[in-house]
């Protein structure tokens, strides 16, 4: 239908175009609520170890099969306003915590199912938005207290976080190898500053490729480029490697302007060829007289230039990116260089090997035994191209708790453990606050419960049970580590 309006003359005016449809009140908060709820009823069932897989096909026939929620939100074609709201929601979960996106949909969804039982009451939006915000604040002191202190050279702890991220991916019994390539490489570039620590997971490069299984997969402390070495007569291999990082071209630049050169006889063509091979024979022995025995360019090498590269027994490649590039000045130490006339001898970078070699039907340079390297890599194997991309999310999503919790130093209990902590102590919370916002916060703790209870359902156990169990058990003064282990069915500590 169209919207109108009439001036002072009384002339039609269109407010909105043909076929607009327009809802207020108490209908545009169920339509937003109900689109919101959809989402979190999508997610819901792969939540946790026992979750199902989603099957998905695109507009092209391609499948992706996953239980991640990030990856599924990210193919699915969401129209609605408020539905792409919560897909916001996983994508903000995702890039500041890396893992979790499930969770975070699943809770939103079920915040919304309350708020709307609230609505039913007549409860206004403000004082349910106003309850909320103060259950938050409750929650957040309750995660503060019962979070347990973790050392960074605590491995144990690490790997238990590690391969929580990794439970429901389906990666079988390599869990416990990707999860010690994991936590290797977020040690491997920690850095201090001041008095914290930053695990910047960026400078983690992930390489994947077909073919053998998950348990060939290896860390490389250095960095793979995805190119191959530019003429056949380099060195495959180079052994203590002064590497020159180039973000200038070894080819001669042609002119911004038109230009002609008339050559009346062929000693001036064979004058005019001589020079420019000699300008390319003086890029090369600059090169050299650095002490470079590996060259690796962000632009151009001209055929010629690559010559005298092989001759000189100089491994080289060229147009690698230039994330790369940083990646290599970070693992080898190396400064870029814009002009060759700047390059010294204190501007390569070292590595203790630098080798071709063929991975799956790829040939790609591996550059490793890197001295202290800032950035590292990691190569993922396996049989089939599904497998690999699970084991690349798998792997995302191990790299970016780990480096969470080397950042923050803290754990909490999993398997709903503080999730029914945190509900317990909102109802205390809530008979203090009084009002209409208790209800707000009593809904909220309710709220919370869906994640416990979503496990036990997904693990198919008795959820009302588990439920009772849980609230039983944390009235106990170590009731704050009791989860379900939808593994056994029973309620047990969740560190151990």
């Amino acid at each position: 239908m169209a919207y109108l309006t009439t001036t002072a003359s009384g002339q039609p005016v269109l407010i909105l175009k043909e076929g607009t449809a327009r809802s207020r009140g108490r209908e545009a908060q169920r339509n937003n609520i109900m689109a919101a709820r959809i989402i979190g009823e999508i997610l819901k069932t792969t939540l946790g170890p026992r979750g199902m897989d989603k099957m998905l096909i695109d507009s092209l026939g391609d499948i992706t099969i996953t239980n991640d929620g990030a990856a599924i939100l990210d193919e699915m074609e969401v129209e609605h306003p408020a539905a792409k709201m919560m897909v916001e929601v996983a994508k903000t979960q995702d890039d500041m915590v890396g893992d979790g996106t499930t969770t975070a949909v699943v809770l939103a969804s079920e915040l919304l199912r309350k708020a709307e039982e609230l609505l039913d009451q007549n409860i206004h939006p403000t004082i349910i938005v106003s309850g909320y915000r103060k259950a938050v604040q409750k929650a957040i002191e309750v995660i503060n207290r019962i979070a347990k202190p973790v050392d960074i050279e605590d491995r144990e702890s690490l790997r238990k976080v590690a391969l929580t991220s990794m439970a429901s991916k389906a990666v079988g019994p390599a869990k416990e190898h990707l999860a010690e390539i994991a936590i290797d490489a977020v040690k491997q570039i920690v850095e201090q500053r001041g008095d914290r620590r930053i695990a910047d997971i960026d400078n983690i490069q992930i390489i994947k490729k077909t073919g053998k299984g998950l348990f060939e997969s290896q860390l490389v402390k250095g960095v793979i480029i995805d190119k191959e070495v530019v003429h056949p007569g380099m060195p495959k291999k180079v052994e203590n490697a002064k590497i020159a990082l180039l973000d200038c071209p070894l080819e001669i630049e042609k002119t911004e302007f038109s230009a002609e050169i008339r050559i009346r006889d062929p000693s001036q063509m064979k004058a005019f060829l001589d020079q420019e091979t000699k300008m390319l024979k003086e890029m090369v022995d600059k090169i050299k007289a650095a002490g470079a025995n590996v060259v690796f360019c962000q632009k151009g090498i001209d055929d010629m230039a690559q010559h005298f590269l092989a001759k000189e027994g100089i491994l080289a490649a060229r147009r690698v990116k230039q994330s790369d590039m940083e990646k290599l000045a970070r693992a080898t130490g190396g400064r870029i260089i814009t002009d060759l006339d700047d390059l010294t001898p204190q501007d390569l970078g070292t590595a203790g090997l630098v080798e071709e070699r063929k991975i799956g039907e790829d040939k790609m340079i591996f550059v490793e035994d890197c001295r202290n390297p800032r950035s590292v890599a990691i190569l993922i194997r396996a049989g089939l191209e599904r497998m690999v991309d699970e084991a690349e999310r798998a792997m995302t999503d191990a790299l970016s708790v780990v480096s969470d919790v080397i950042e923050n130093s803290k754990i909490v209990p999993g398997g709903g453990a503080v999730e029914t902590e945190i509900a317990k102590e909102l109802r205390d919370y809530a008979a203090k606050v009084g009002g209409r916002e208790q209800l707000a916060i009593e809904a909220f703790a309710d709220a919370v419960e869906v994640i416990p209870r979503t496990l036990a359902e997904n693990a198919g156990l008795e959820p009302i049970d588990i439920i009772v169990e849980l609230r039983a058990v944390h009235e106990k003064s170590d009731g704050h580590l009791m989860g379900v282990n939808v593994f056994t069915g029973k309620i047990e500590n969740m560190y151990n």
